[in-house]
């Protein structure tokens, strides 16, 4: 039996979640973070630049599932469909992910830091929505409102679904959202 235990990406993203949920993101170190997984500082950073990117390491991962649902939305759908299209692959995503996403929104929450490059990841996001939707032909500003209100919809119904406790209800809220803002605007 091997003396090495698989998955060390996977054991220093628990436990880094875990110690910041209980000290606070500040007061918590890559050492402490190894440590609780049986790791070394060194093999911390051979899978995340900081601490920091723990936290944001599924980034690239929504932005391309997302941009790419986009791009392979039916042909005949309009702008605001597409990025529909996308919120569905978006939800399959987080299917799994309830008890880590709920303790992630509680540590950006209480950070100012990690708040504010949350909403730089948001920015990107809907950078590559807006970019997906060109690709598509859909024209400027169409392609950025779109994108964008996408984005607001994802971030709203995220929020909500962090603080709720079904782990399925991604989707619904997301439904919701969009039909909440389809009655704004036709109102």
């Amino acid at each position: 039996m091997s003396r090495w235990k698989p998955d060390a990406a996977g054991r220093l993203v628990k436990a880094a979640m875990t110690l910041f949920d209980e000290r606070g993101y500040e007061a918590t170190t890559v050492a402490e973070i190894a440590e609780s997984a049986g790791l070394t500082k060194r093999t911390f950073f051979r899978y995340f630049s900081d601490k920091r990117e723990v936290l944001f390491m599924g980034s690239a991962q929504l932005q391309d599932h997302w941009a790419t649902a986009v791009r392979n939305a039916p042909p005949d759908v309009g702008a605001i469909d597409a990025v529909k299209v996308g919120l569905d692959a978006v939800a399959e995503l987080f299917s799994e992910r309830h008890p880590l996403a709920r303790i992630r929104a509680r540590i950006i929450a209480a950070n100012p830091e990690l708040h504010e490059r949350e909403l730089i990841k948001l920015a990107k996001l809907a950078d590559a929505l807006a970019d997906a939707l060109r690709a598509r032909g859909v024209a400027d500003p169409a392609a950025e409102l779109a994108a964008q209100t996408g984005v607001t919809i994802f971030h709203s119904a995220f929020g909500r679904w962090v603080r709720q406790d079904d782990p399925e209800a991604l989707r619904r809220l997301m439904d919701e959202s969009l039909a909440d803002l389809r009655a704004v605007v036709a109102g």
